[in-house]
């Protein structure tokens, strides 16, 4: 899937940055004096080389010479190192834009992209984009040293979202296909989680046509932290969710609520196959309707589950039992409602998979999938039903099953 070569660090450089960078020489070849703005630019992109090249070689001493500042920030940069170095690094660098660059007291401000990427399980680079505070190491030397990498001002007009390694200390784990991220207080349930995955992965691959890695990166921590910083979320609020899927760096990582670290195994397996069958699918159900896209994630969640095992919300039977009219719209999928729509959705699929061949989920997502599709046109013409026919078979056979 993704190369295991490391690369270099690389700073992009603005067309204006590289006259400064370059200077001009004389008749004898010699090379003149680089300007002041010119010298902090390439002490800036020495030092971002220092930083990254020192996290990718787990060099700790050559880490701490890039640091300044006080003993809480270089306390939180040696957590932060710590983190990173437990991660399989396949690419670490840095890029900054000149132009960022602001003078403040004796130090400068710098607007810098982290450009990270994990071996075998980012399909390409993560940007992250953060703003980082140096100051000359003062001993003559040219250097600069980091003394903060935090501008909450910043972060919040520019909706910075940090990753775990970014918050606090974690402890990573991982299993044949996945990458986990604890923290002290969930690491002691790494094991069971680890398997519950391999085992989703497994399950999910047999169901779900497409190709996919098979690899995933699931964050598991005690602190909600992470969790709760998450935006453009079903329903809005993150934490009311048990899990929740989100893209990276062209793939897909999911976090589990704290809530549910203690679930126990059959519903955490359940869980953890619906996240798995979002992160399969990929980009192929994003133009799909809600429905659709939870429905199936339900649907293959129960798949290994004797069918008396297959439990519903009791919202969804009391829903069926006084009648819905129609599927809900995207925009209120996950309202208050949300517990009755997803077992709605499930036994939609269910209905499609019994009526139209176990291959027919499938086939109806590519279709209302479809760039420029009309869900409700597709449906008439190519499946002879619609909407309101698929609730209503939904609801009969929930009721058979439940009531």
């Amino acid at each position: 899937m993704s190369s295991t070569r490391r690369s270099r660090l690389a700073v992009g450089l603005t067309s204006a940055a590289l006259v400064l960078l370059v200077g001009c020489s004389d008749d004898s070849g010699r090379r003149a004096a680089a300007t002041p703005e010119g010298d902090v630019v390439v002490a800036l992109e020495r030092a971002l080389q220092a930083r990254a090249t020192a996290v990718r070689r787990a060099d700790a001493d050559h880490f701490e010479r890039t640091l300044g500042g006080g003993q809480a920030f270089r306390a939180e940069q040696r957590t932060w190192y710590a983190n990173l170095t437990q991660l399989p690094i396949e690419r670490l660098r840095y890029r900054f834009d000149p132009a960022s660059l602001v003078r403040d007291g004796d130090g400068y401000w710098v607007t810098v992209d982290e450009v990270l990427q994990l071996d075998g399980y980012d399909e390409a680079p993560v940007v992250s984009p953060d703003r980082f505070r140096f100051r000359p190491a003062g001993n003559g030397s040219g250097r600069m040293r980091l003394v903060s990498v935090t501008d909450r001002e910043w972060e919040r007009t520019h909706q910075v979202q940090p990753q775990p390694w970014d918050l606090g200390p974690i402890d990573v784990r991982a299993g044949f296909g996945v990458l986990g991220i604890f923290d002290d207080g969930s690491v002691g349930r790494a094991g069971p989680l680890l398997t519950s995955v391999e085992s989703g992965i497994s399950d999910v691959s047999a169901l779900v046509p497409y190709d996919w890695s098979r690899s995933v990166v699931v964050y598991a921590l005690s602190d909600p932290t992470f969790i709760a910083g998450l935006e453009d979320v079903p329903g809005g609020d993150p934490e009311d969710l048990d899990a929740v899927s989100f893209p990276v760096g062209g793939g897909t990582r999911f976090v589990l609520n704290p809530r549910v670290l203690a679930a126990s195994g059959t519903e955490r397996d359940r869980l953890v196959r619906h996240e798995l069958t979002h992160v399969a699918v990929g980009t192929a159900d994003d133009l799909a309707p809600i429905w659709l896209s939870e429905g199936l994630a339900e649907w293959v969640s129960v798949q290994p589950l004797p069918p008396a095992e297959r439990r519903i919300p009791d919202a969804a039977v009391t829903a069926a039992e006084e009648g819905v009219a129609d599927l809900p719209q995207d925009e209120s999928f996950n309202d208050a409602d949300s517990q009755a729509h997803y077992g709605l959705a499930w036994w939609v699929v269910e209905y499609v998979a019994d009526s139209y061949g176990e291959d027919a989920p499938w086939q109806l997502l590519a279709a209302l999938g479809a760039p420029g599709a009309d869900p409700d046109q597709v449906l008439r013409d190519d499946w002879g039903t619609s909407t309101p026919e698929l609730v209503a078979q939904a609801e009969t056979r929930i009721l058979a099953t439940y009531r």
